[in-house]
């Protein structure tokens, strides 16, 4: 039990190093190659931001960024790269074997259409909030909500 919890508050604290070249920064940011890569056209929560689960506090956040790691598993995301975002990172979809982590996330609730930028992933979130899946079962706010109040 010791041993899971270290685990557990290492994979939190800190950028997660999977594939040779890769680190998870949060929930829908990756450095590949040296390379910060923002997922185009999703938001997932701030690392710090907690959701409510009846009168659970959750770490929403962090769950995103669990759910991206154990999504990547030990593969190198291939990324489609569509320009770069004003804070000079680069804007990608990435996929592994073949599956969008984008749609991956927003269907298990855990990250949100970014429809301020596209509306690609609404499908999906549709399917997630109807589902209850994720954060649509909890209390919670919208990140860019949840950014203002920074």
């Amino acid at each position: 039990m010791k041993k899971l919890i270290i685990i557990f508050l290492t994979l939190f604290w800190s950028n997660i190093s999977l594939a040779n070249n890769l680190k998870v920064v949060d929930g829908d940011t990756i450095i590949l190659n040296g390379e910060k890569i923002r997922f185009l056209g999703i938001d997932t929560p701030e690392l710090k931001q907690t959701c409510l689960n009846n009168n659970d506090v959750v770490y929403c956040g962090k769950t995103a960024k669990i759910l991206l790691v154990n999504k990547i598993g030990n593969e190198t995301p291939k990324c489609i790269t569509e320009g770069k975002d004003q804070y000079n990172r680069t804007l990608a979809e990435c996929f592994v074997n073949g599956e969008s982590l984008s749609k991956y996330l927003v269907r298990s609730g855990y990250a949100f259409a970014y429809r301020k930028y596209s509306s690609k992933f609404i499908e999906d979130e549709d399917f997630a909030k109807s589902n209850k899946n994720g954060m649509w079962a909890m209390k919670f706010k919208y990140p860019w909500d949840f950014r203002k109040g920074l």
